[in-house]
């Protein structure tokens, strides 16, 4: 028997992580929105195909979605599990961490096609940090006005709440890690990348 409360405001609190608004997610969980608010309120009683759909529209499974509390101390996300996107341009990244309500940590994985830019993106909310270590090729980051090349095995650090891009620039692929902690911006205030950003905390 589920807590109704504790299970709404744990659906919630993810629904919130993701930055998605109540209509947002009914609409990706095929449910009504009134169906939604009442079931993140505690006030009605969810069927499991219910339940399965606003898992479905979160992006978990339904058996990760009802995990007791203490079962959420340790996430696994095996390697068929991560979500690997195809970007205009040529690149891709994999996103290799789980989803932690609370926790605004990222690791992404990307792999840039020679010559290829990424793009520029918006600063993140004061308190942001990203932790960028290339694998293999040349990559150019951009970091407000300056643009500093990094080789294979090379490292960096940057306050991610400035502008920031990502280009390779040698003759070969370029392949590079990004661990990124987002803060969240102030209330009302929307994510400089929308919902799921393209490459670092979900930038490239």
């Amino acid at each position: 028997m589920f807590d109704l409360v504790a299970l709404g405001g744990h659906i919630q609190a993810l629904r919130r992580d993701r930055s998605l608004t109540l209509q947002e997610l009914a609409e990706a969980a095929e449910v009504s929105v009134s169906m939604l608010s009442s079931v993140e309120r505690g006030q009605k009683a969810p069927t499991v195909v219910v339940l399965a759909r606003i898992a479905d529209g979160l992006g978990m499974s339904l058996a990760q979605l009802v995990a007791e509390p203490d079962d959420n101390r340790v996430i696994i996300r095996r390697a068929a599990d991560q979500d690997a996107v195809d970007e205009p341009g040529g690149w891709r990244r994999v996103i290799l961490t789980p989803v932690v309500p609370g926790v605004n940590f990222e690791w992404i994985h990307s792999t840039l096609p020679p010559g290829c830019d990424a793009g520029e993106y918006p600063a993140y909310a004061p308190g942001s940090h990203e932790y960028v270590v290339v694998g293999s090729g040349t990559l150019r980051l951009t970091i407000a006005e300056r643009a500093v090349d990094l080789d294979a095995g090379d490292s960096a650090y940057f306050a991610a709440d400035v502008v920031h891009g990502y280009a390779n620039v040698g003759p070969g692929p370029c392949s590079y890690h990004v661990a990124a902690l987002v803060m969240r911006p102030r209330a009302g205030t929307p994510h400089p990348r929308g919902r799921r950003p393209s490459g670092g905390p979900a930038t490239p």
